[in-house]
């Protein structure tokens, strides 16, 4: 098996990398999931996207992730690389690929990935728009259980 591709970029991600760090001769299915940079959220206008990671931190989780999916679902090879910095509207902010010996698996293998990597990796986006910028996915502890009693909203 070559050198696993789990990676953390300043600069724009390549999908052909991704696609040759888990093709094989093995490999009958390579899915690959592109997470692209959308000009709305909830509604909402969106000029810029900005990613903040706490990269090492990022990197070892990621590849935990791949690791686990790689013990799961037999004879899969998985890659992912994600941006940092600031992104505008239709470029890449995740690359994830998946092989494996059929589509089964390599479909469900690409699902988990980008499905954990969102859930568990720290990676923090902030939205740009006409109103402003503001983290997404972001609650203050502070008010998390008790803003409705204090009149605190957000």
């Amino acid at each position: 098996m070559s050198s696993r591709l789990v990676a953390m970029r300043d600069a724009p991600l390549s999908v052909d990398e991704a696609i040759a760090a888990v093709k094989h001769p093995g490999a009958g299915a390579v899915c690959v999931f592109l997470g692209n940079v959308r000009d709305t959220n909830e509604g909402r206008a969106v000029v810029k996207l900005e990613y903040e990671a706490y990269g090492t931190m990022a990197v070892a989780e990621m590849t935990r992730i791949v690791e686990e999916i790689e013990r799961e679902i037999s004879g899969v090879r998985l890659a992912v690389t994600h941006r940092v910095g600031a992104l505008v509207v239709g470029d890449l902010a995740v690359v994830c690929a998946a092989s494996a010996p059929h589509r089964d698996e390599a479909y469900r293998a690409c699902r988990a990935l980008i499905d954990r990597v969102k859930a568990r990796a720290p990676i923090w986006k902030r939205e740009h728009g006409p109103d402003g910028a503001y983290w997404v996915g972001w609650q203050d502890a502070r008010c998390a259980d008790d803003h409705e009693s204090h009149g605190h909203h957000h």
